[in-house]
């Protein structure tokens, strides 16, 4: 026996196939992806005697044609990477489902095991199933296992070496494809003696696969073969033929060919309880599946999925993120020290880096919860009813069932985030369906969004925010609909697209270790994939903020403002006891002393925690911590005001010059130069930019409003909405309502779009996907804004407007048909 065997776990969802995975390797496993698509690849190790056994665990799938990456990346690794073994796991409950699998298998002619799985639950059924007549008929080795309990583990690890050893070709057990048989004999022989490359390839699988009109097989027919377009032609001629004399297209014959295999099989082996009892799964299904309970079972399974990963999901990084706080306190405490206004831009990158990394590192608790509940509901087997019902809805606009998570996790209403909804559609098996979710997902209204709503309409709907937030926490998902219908319909209508095969598998309690394993691996891959991109963005995000900078004759006025008030508060102090203790470059020390405590003090909670930081504080420096807490020391009491007074002017001379930086930066002159443009949309250079700046993260929308609308020294002239509502006297509700659905249809922040480029697997939608929001969010503003100022339109009236507008709009394209080979098929369901 070799030193070193390679194994493939093959089966379809739900068979437990997981289990098997866990079982055999333990914690020795390694994920990462297919080299092209975004399906994991699970691989681990395991040792049987001397030898090393390599297991790969295949994505769970129906059948092995092309319709989605995970069957196509399953075939592929069959067919090219040839594993010693496969092992084909099996729902030993449900025999007949898992042998249409089987067959594909077989078909390849690979060495197979026969995994039973499940037998636990075969027992609970009352199936008897007679495996030595299994292993006759099939004519591979079958193994009973249930791995829950741990049981047949020895005796699968056996027959996998054995079947090994002895490498059989193949399976015995041919399917008889009936009146099709003859025509895949022809076909077989036409490859069979095509002098090519076809040798390499199963002739009879290739035949087969040529019979259902598969694209991927015809396309390696016209590579490989030296007359593959002689043996396409055949095959057209004789799936005509066929069609014409059967009425019956090609591959659903073979389908149907597989399912009476299938029956005669079972009818062999299985023997089914005398008393039929309705099993637990069908009698919860009558309540989780019903016409009008089932929604309303699935609006709680949603919310409580919503508020653990989300609500939940956000209260924890109260505690993770004072850990990614201290990581920044390390990296301040390593670059160079700032100035009273001099920043080093070493500095000033090096923290922009770790800021930007711990934004998403941020979202690790949401990530584990979310992807641990997902788990949950995989392996219990709700996820399947949640398409099911969701399906007929989403299925009129291009979306599929599975389309519902990720859209609920996006923000469907107010307070999502659209990472983790981007995160999520990889579980949508529809390729196209797929690529549709992710690209819809960052119009969703996610928390980020929320401040800049609030603050627009606390301005300019204060007598209606009830309304108003009612309008923008539901356009989102009138917009979504048409916008999915448009892309399906066009950009992405060559996309693969797979019949809608709707499972109910019986329902499982899953394994601790099954979910948190699943929940570990994702999250931690999902760290190291988003390290490199996000770094790479980052950086030229600021240089795009930062140059060319403030210009040399600002920065002077600006140093000698700095210098007036440093020489105001020395003037203050000279009487003091305390003027050569802030004497020299100990002022600056002092400055960045007051900085950190007040910034520690403001975390700090409780009378305990309290004196044990002025403690830390006092023995850093006794003489600053004096001056921080004067207590009834009067001459520290005056120079802490002086100072108070001192930190505040260099705080707004550092917001001051932010506002400058900004405004002379590229991007601040991107926003001055988009002006032209977007006035007929209403929106001023200010906004602009402030848009811009919001790629990296839709908080700073608001954050850059609040630094280009600064405050006075003296905080007299209010909240950011008070100084916005005066500065912007020509600003009115018409114009809110515009930046109000620009934002709605605001392409993806940073984090979204290195989601958006992990799930697509391709930087070519991730840019997509930031382009074409910003050409709809702009024509939708320029018609609300242009629209309603040409009618005479109030900015409510035409909040009212326009909602009529897009719910007629979402309404109608549902309605709209189009044509899909599957059409007939969108509804199939495998009991």
């Amino acid at each position: 026996m070799n030193s070193r065997l390679l194994i493939a776990l093959a089966g379809q969802p739900n068979c437990g196939k997981s289990t098997v995975f866990n079982a055999l390797t333990g914690a020795k496993q390694h994920v990462a992806n297919y080299p092209g698509v975004t399906v994991d690849k699970m691989s681990g190790w395991y040792k049987h005697g001397d030898t090393r056994v390599d297991v790969v665990d295949l994505p769970g799938t129906y059948s092995l044609t092309f319709y989605s990456p995970e069957e196509r990346v399953s075939r592929d690794f069959i067919l090219n990477d040839k594993p010693d073994v496969v092992v084909n796991v099996m729902d030993a409950s449900n025999i007949k489902r898992c042998l249409y699998l089987t067959f594909q298998v077989m078909e390849m002619e690979t060495p197979m095991v026969l995994d039973l799985n499940m037998m636990d639950m075969a027992d609970n059924r009352g199936l008897i199933i007679n495996v030595e007549a299994l292993t006759r008929i099939i004519g591979v080795p079958v193994v009973a296992t249930s791995m829950r309990q741990s049981r047949g583990k020895q005796e699968l690890l056996d027959a996998i070496a054995d079947t090994a050893r002895k490498k059989s070709p193949h399976a015995l057990f041919k399917v008889d494809y009936g009146p099709m048989e003859g025509n895949i004999r022809n076909i077989f022989e036409m490859i069979r003696q095509d002098p090519g490359d076809l040798g390499a390839y199963p002739a009879r699988w290739l035949a087969i696969k040529l019979m259902e009109g598969d694209e991927e097989v015809q396309k390696l027919i016209r590579e490989k073969g030296a007359q593959g377009m002689a043996i396409l032609d055949r095959v057209k001629e004789l799936s005509n033929q066929f069609k014409a004399e059967h009425d019956q297209d090609t591959a659903f014959a073979v389908a149907q060919a597989r399912y009476v295999a299938a029956d005669k099989v079972v009818a062999d082996c299985v023997t089914l309880p005398a008393e039929k009892r309705k099993p637990m799964s069908d009698r919860i299904d009558a309540v989780v599946c019903h016409k009008f309970m089932g929604p309303l079972v699935l609006v709680g399974v949603i919310w409580l999925l919503y508020y653990l990963s989300i609500v939940q999901g956000y209260n924890l990084t109260n505690y993770t993120w004072p850990l990614l706080a201290k990581l920044r306190g390390g990296v301040a405490a390593i670059v160079p020290d700032p100035g009273f206004i001099d920043v080093p831009l070493i500095s000033s990158f090096a923290l922009w880096l770790i800021d930007s990394v711990n934004a998403l590192l941020n979202y690790i608790p949401i990530f584990f919860i979310l992807f641990g509940l997902m788990a949950v509901m995989e392996d219990s087997g709700y996820m399947p009813r949640m398409a099911f019902i969701m399906d007929r809805l989403f299925s009129r606009y291009g979306l599929h069932g599975q389309s519902t998570l990720p859209m609920v996790l996006g923000g469907i209403y107010v307070g999502g985030c659209a990472v983790p909804g981007v995160m999520s559609c990889k579980g949508i098996p529809d390729e196209r369906s797929r690529l549709t979710t992710i690209l819809i997902i960052p119009m969703l209204n996610c928390l980020a969004k929320v401040p800049l709503y609030v603050l627009l309409i606390n301005i300019y709907f204060a007598a209606h925010k009830g309304l108003a937030m009612f309008f923008i926490s539901t356009i989102s998902f009138l917009m979504v609909l048409p916008v999915s219908k448009f892309l399906t319909t066009t950009i992405l209508k060559d996309k693969p697209t797979a019949p809608f095969v709707m499972e109910m598998p019986p329902y499982h309690l899953p394994t601790i270790r099954g979910v948190v394993g699943r929940a570990v691996e994702r999250v931690w891959l999902f760290i190291k994939k988003i390290t490199s991109i996000v770094v790479a963005l980052a950086v030229v995000i600021f240089i795009l903020l930062q140059f060319p900078g403030i210009s040399p004759q600002r920065r002077a006025e600006f140093e000698d403002r700095r210098d007036q008030a440093i020489t105001k508060f020395r003037r203050s102090i000279t009487q003091t006891p305390y003027a050569e203790t802030l004497a020299g470059d100990k002022l600056m020390e002092m400055v960045l002393y007051w900085k950190n405590y007040k910034n520690k003090r403001m975390l700090t909670r409780g009378a305990e925690a309290n004196a044990a930081l002025n403690d830390e504080f006092k023995k850093i420096n006794p003489q600053f911590f004096v001056i921080a807490r004067p207590g009834k020391d009067k001459a520290a009491g005056k120079v802490n005001r002086s100072f108070k007074e001192l930190f505040r002017t260099r705080k707004g001379l550092l917001l001051e010059m932010r506002k400058e930086r900004i405004n002379q930066s590229f991007l601040g002159k991107m926003g001055r130069a988009l002006e032209p443009a977007t006035q007929f949309a209403g929106f001023n250079w200010r906004i602009n930019v402030a848009l811009l700046s919001a790629f990296a993260a839709k908080e700073s929308s608001v954050a850059t409003l609040g630094a280009l609308y600064e405050q006075n020294d003296d905080g007299s002239d209010g909240s950011l909405e008070s100084r916005m509502a005066k500065e912007e006297e020509g600003f009115t509700p018409l114009h809110a309502l515009a930046l109000m659905m620009f934002m709605v249809l605001y392409p993806p922040c940073l984090a979204t779009s290195i989601a958006v480029k992990l799930q697509s697997g391709s930087v070519k939608w991730m840019l997509f996907g930031m382009f074409y929001p910003m050409v709809l969010g702009v024509g939708v503003a320029t018609f609300i804004f242009t629209g309603g100022t040409l009618l005479g339109l109030s900015g409510l009236q035409a909040m009212g407007v326009f909602y009529a507008i897009a719910l007629c709009i979402a309404i109608a394209t549902g309605f709209i048909k189009t044509k899909s080979e599957f059409e007939d098929a969108r509804q199939m369901s495998i009991a």
